[in-house]
């Protein structure tokens, strides 16, 4: 039977451990209290693998009086020595727990990391599955330095609270996952939007955004000659050279359309400093390109079009299939330059409202007649940029 002192923890992680906000925060939290009633932690540490499109999975460390330690673990690392000759290889491969006690002068030290533990002090190792609702396997390791290392009982109350921390990390990871697919799909704001519960059609705001819409040039046929793995792959690495560009420059990318890419600025004042913004993107992108364009796809060229205006920014679809996105003359306008620009042989194009405000970079070229637009349009190219016919 669980003493109430640990019954007091299971109630607290059944309850959702609803005094730690943040996944650290229960680790913490839940270390201190079982010390608290008598079970001397040295290290605990929780491995919970995540469904993200770069990391394989994250790891928390406590030890008294620090701050949690978090990492993260990149795809690969199971197939690494490192992994394979760790105690939690063994307990993920048999679903088991395993326990090493170290101050048994006959213990089995039959993984590196245990002499290493030996050698600081370490009496007792312990490493536990934890299983969610779907039946995967995630992990906890406790380590103490107890002359003796852990007794019976200690060993039972760590055990105890297996199941409902594995409820309550569950819950967070899930929630955690539900943020990370939406950053991954939809784009961060829009994300939040979403979990916050703007999913509704027709929950659409107006927001006064700088308007990035880029397009490669001769996609079509690049398709025509490369094996689609190959093509898939160019597309990823030209696609690098922008969005983390873009995003280091506080935009949302809200789309990409087979090689094109949509992305906004959102502007909440000074509308100066966002296009000088979003040229400064516009600058690092080309030039990333160029160097892609000179080592793996010669040849390379893009188009960009850079408006200012309103768009309608929100759910649009039909019944229970909807797409978060932003619509509007205005990005119909961009759409517009994007074309214009491989017309003119320019990979940067600006309408006048964007151009405005960096006149120092821009140079008018002329006034078109844009599908769509009855009006002439007057279009600003980059003062320093040579045409390409």
């Amino acid at each position: 039977m669980p003493t109430p002192n640990i019954r007091a923890i299971t109630d607290w992680l059944i309850d959702g451990a609803r005094s730690a906000p943040l996944p650290q925060d229960v680790l913490s939290q839940l270390s201190e209290r079982l010390v608290a009633c008598g079970i001397p932690l040295w290290r605990v540490a929780v491995f919970v693998n995540v469904l993200h499109p770069q990391i394989i999975g994250r790891r928390f460390i406590w030890r008294p009086g620090a701050d949690v330690e978090i990492s993260e673990g990149r795809f690969g690392l199971f197939d690494t020595p490192e992994f394979r000759e760790n105690p939690v290889a063994r307990v993920y491969a048999t679903r088991t727990a395993l326990r090493r006690r170290l101050a048994d002068p006959d213990c089995a030290m039959d993984f590196p990391i245990l002499q290493e533990l030996r050698a600081e002090g370490v009496t007792d190792y312990v490493a536990l599955p934890l299983f969610f609702a779907d039946d995967s396997i995630h992990l906890v390791t406790c380590t103490t330095r107890q002359p003796d290392g852990f007794t019976d009982a200690q060993i039972a109350g760590i055990k105890t609270i297996m199941t409902p921390l594995a409820r309550v990390a569950e819950i967070r990871a899930w929630r955690r996952t539900a943020s990370t697919l939406l950053d991954t799909y939809v784009g961060h704001d829009a994300g939040e939007r979403i979990l916050a519960g703007q999913i509704h059609r027709g929950d659409i705001e107006e927001i006064h955004a700088a308007i990035w819409l880029s397009d490669m040039r001769g996609f079509t046929a690049l398709a025509d000659r490369q094996p689609p793995r190959v093509l898939i792959d160019l597309l990823n690495r030209y696609f690098d050279c922008q969005v983390p560009v873009i995003l280091d420059h506080g935009a949302e990318v809200l789309k990409f359309m087979g090689d094109g890419l949509l992305a906004i600025f959102a502007i909440a004042g000074d509308e100066a400093e966002v296009c000088k913004r979003a040229l400064a993107a516009a600058r690092q992108a080309q030039a990333n390109i160029t160097e892609l364009s000179g080592s793996a796809m010669p040849g390379l060229r893009f188009g960009l079009a850079l408006h200012i205006g309103d768009v309608l920014y929100g759910n649009i679809g039909s019944g229970n299939r909807l797409d978060f996105t932003c619509i509007g003359p205005a990005v119909n306008f961009a759409a517009r330059i994007e074309k214009l620009a491989g017309e003119l042989g320019r990979a940067i194009l600006a309408s006048n409202q964007f151009a405005q405000h960096c006149p120092d970079e821009f140079t008018a070229l002329g006034e078109f007649t844009l599908p769509g637009f009855s009006a002439a349009q007057r279009v600003f190219g980059l003062e320093d940029e040579v045409p390409i016919r």
